[in-house]
């Protein structure tokens, strides 16, 4: 399956597009940072990280787009532009039939490194890990928007996995997980 992982950002946008296969397998097809100038209008501004959007969607043709959740910070200037991002991603996605995931940060991080407090050196190192060589060093938005892709193929094929056999809240999974678990002790045979 082919993922694109969106770390938002108005100034930086991460766009991380990798191939997810079998036994949670992950390899990077490409990543790239779309910029704007933080002088220019808000609106040019969206309109060129929008065409660098654009730009890899046709190229690759991701069957799923993740997005890092928008957060609340101090600035309201960088959630604005985060959130303003987003809203470009959903839509192009939208017009285009592909299903969007949101993870929070420390969704995130807990699926790359197993530790939602993980610093980005750590994400960004695990990533490449993950991915090899062709991962840049910096900036962090790069490493991010993969490691949101990769969490993506982690976490969002088990929840749609879980969406078909009509499983939709937390606990409704435990609860199938424990009927499982029931008819598997059933149908063993006794012990002699």
């Amino acid at each position: 399956m082919r993922i694109l992982g969106v770390d938002p950002g108005l100034t930086r946008c991460g766009l991380g597009v990798i191939e997810a296969g079998a036994s949670r397998s992950v390899a990077l097809v490409e990543v790239v940072v779309a910029t704007s100038e933080p002088g220019d209008e808000v609106p040019r501004r969206l309109a060129v990280i929008a065409s660098a959007l654009e730009a890899v969607l046709d190229k690759h043709r991701p069957e799923a787009i993740a997005i890092e959740r928008v957060f609340a910070q101090l600035n309201v200037r960088t959630v604005m532009g985060t959130a303003q991002v987003s809203g470009i991603v959903m839509l192009a996605a939208e017009r285009r039939g592909i299903p969007v995931a949101l993870y929070t940060p420390s969704e995130v991080k807990a699926a790359i490194t197993g530790s939602g407090r993980a610093a980005k050196p750590q994400v960004g190192q695990m990533v490449r890990r993950l991915l090899g060589e062709g991962v840049p060093s910096g900036p962090a938005d790069a490493a991010d928007a993969l490691a949101i892709a990769i969490c993506h193929a982690w976490r969002g094929a088990v929840a749609g996995a879980r969406a078909e056999e009509g499983i939709a809240t937390p606990a409704q999974a435990r609860w199938a997980d424990a009927e499982r678990a029931a008819r598997r002790t059933r149908s063993k045979p006794p012990v002699p």
